[in-house]
């Protein structure tokens, strides 16, 4: 009988830790940081969801030349999306449909390498949301993303010998690990604090992001 309680609390315990992450995501995603902002002299870079993911779009004339430099693109590809994640999780889980609760798992529960996801578009999205930048926000966006690839001994950015999705992207081996409090939408919001943008304190979720700029 006291095994048989040792269980059930253990079991509850196991219970209660997601729920008790999803509020405390939802909580954090409230505070806003960086609440004064400046001119948005710059023009405008993007954010872009499935509805879980999300990648900050950025144009290609606002990309400065070390962020381009070791990138794959065409010369009609205008617009740059990138993505973080768990490498196993990005490779073998191309759509929804192929998401096992073991790669899950093993991304949320583990430090784990991670992937840039690269993706250029030649137009612009209309359900892309816009967030205003200023020219040092974006100057900043542009050495906090090249900070976050992985480099080789030549220093050049790693591209991944496994294909992409789509005829227009590609993986990159990135900095940090992959973690539940270190997801890819938790990654963006840091790159967005770290650039001076409005965001939310921390946040596992892609509105904790979207609904300062809806």
């Amino acid at each position: 009988m006291r095994a048989l309680k040792k269980a059930v609390k253990l079991f509850g315990i196991l219970l209660t830790l997601p729920v008790l992450y999803l509020l405390v995501g939802l909580l954090l995603s409230l505070i806003p940081v960086n609440t004064q902002q400046a001119e948005a002299n710059a023009g405008e870079i993007y954010l872009s969801t499935n509805g879980v993911h999300l990648d900050v779009v950025i144009p290609r004339t606002l990309l400065s030349p070390a962020l381009l430099q070791d990138l794959e693109y065409q010369s009609d590809e205008a617009y740059f999306a990138f993505g973080w994640g768990d490498k196993n999780f990005y490779l073998n889980t191309p759509t929804w449909a192929d998401m096992t609760i073991k790669n899950a798992a093993a991304a949320l529960l583990w430090n784990s390498p991670s992937l840039i996801h690269l993706t250029r578009y030649q137009n612009l999205r209309e359900e892309w949301v816009k967030v205003p930048v200023s020219t040092a926000q974006i100057t900043r966006i542009n050495v906090e993303l090249n900070h976050r690839f992985a480099f080789d001994s030549s220093g050049k950015k790693i591209l991944l010998a496994e294909p992409g999705y789509y005829h227009n992207d590609h993986f990159y081996a990135a900095a940090g690990s992959y973690h539940a409090f270190r997801t890819c939408n938790s990654w963006i919001n840091e790159l967005f604090k770290a650039s001076g943008l409005k965001t939310s304190l921390w946040t596992p979720y892609d509105f904790g992001i979207i609904w300062w700029y809806e």
